[in-house]
């Protein structure tokens, strides 16, 4: 039986087995899946207890509302609320200009879109994050790998006074969308077992599986739910521990449009809502490469940089 827990006390204090009709064999599956404190089940949904605790839908309720009861989840003081995003932090993109217009560079907390065709620079981007996540914060970088881009050589060429620079990325490689969906919620159990700080989540496609798996129209309604289910799980993981989610994005070509660029992100609306930041990448003039912010809550504008052997630099 669950114990009764004083009204004022912070649900950090409290153990999911604190929880009604959570105990330590649902505690050990949700701990496993990935809900490791009680406002993880506060912001949890039914469906989802029921499926990850093997709980009956009953209990998952009751859980969810004495979660609520025992979490900070009410309304605060626009002041308050900006102090508390004085943990917000920023990675270094190696740019100066890219920085600026990212407002500092890519912020913790929320997750940044890098959309872009064929060899726009979206990969090595990712690579100079990873290196300047350990650099400047001393965070690990976990990254979900679904297109066979990653290199081991390209981190080391980036970071080369470095010593064990690549233990400092975790790499995953996703075969299709199910194991991309499940590595990335492994990732909040190793936020709470690794000994060093995980800091940043890095899913280098986004959508590539789930393009080349859901294709024609008649898929189209249920790819983009499996995506957003997707999305909403590593936008939450952002916001609740406070690291940085980069995710890169494919494109497709509009037929349709005749003037300006005819490529989008793929993912339509469910991407461009969750994405906080979102970067659109190509080839500039002599090699460059140019950074075009079309959506964040940040001035829109370009940047333009280099990519060289030793990384992202300015022009």
């Amino acid at each position: 039986m669950a114990k009764k827990i004083d009204e004022k006390e912070v649900e950090t204090k409290l153990e999911l087995t604190d929880i009604p009709g959570i105990g330590p064999i649902a505690e050990e599956k949700l701990k496993a899946a990935g809900y490791g404190d009680v406002f993880a089940i506060a912001v949890a949904t039914v469906g989802e207890l029921v499926e990850k605790a093997e709980v009956t839908e009953n209990v998952a309720k009751k859980a969810i509302e004495f979660a609520r009861e025992h979490s900070n989840m009410g309304f605060k003081d626009a002041d308050e609320f900006e102090k508390m995003r004085a943990n917000v932090f920023r990675i270094n993109t190696g740019s100066k200009e890219l920085n600026k217009l990212l407002g500092g560079g890519v912020e913790s907390g929320v997750i940044t879109e890098l959309a872009g065709g064929f060899a726009s620079g979206k990969t090595q981007l990712a690579h100079q994050l990873a290196v300047n996540c350990w650099k400047d914060h001393k965070g690990l970088t976990v990254y979900v790998d679904t297109e066979s881009t990653f290199r081991a050589s390209r981190i080391e060429e980036m970071a080369p006074d470095v010593e064990d620079i690549l233990k400092k990325v975790k790499i995953g490689k996703a075969y299709n969308s199910d194991h991309q969906m499940l590595l990335c919620e492994k990732v909040e159990k190793m936020i709470t077992e690794e000994k060093l700080p995980i800091k940043m989540l890095i899913v280098d496609s986004l959508t590539a599986h789930f393009r080349g798996e859901f294709i024609g129209r008649g898929t189209l309604s249920e790819r983009q739910g499996k995506l957003n289910r997707h999305l909403r799980f590593i936008s939450k993981l952002a916001d609740i521990h406070n690291i940085v989610v980069l995710v890169t994005n494919q494109v497709t070509t509009d037929l349709g449009v005749f003037y300006g660029n005819p490529d989008k992100p793929i993912g339509g609306h469910i991407v461009g809502h969750t994405s906080c930041f979102r970067l659109f990448l190509r080839k500039g003039a002599k090699g460059s490469r140019v950074a075009k912010l079309i959506d964040g809550p940040v001035p829109e504008g370009e940047a333009a940089y280099i990519i060289t052997e030793k990384g992202i630099k300015d022009i």
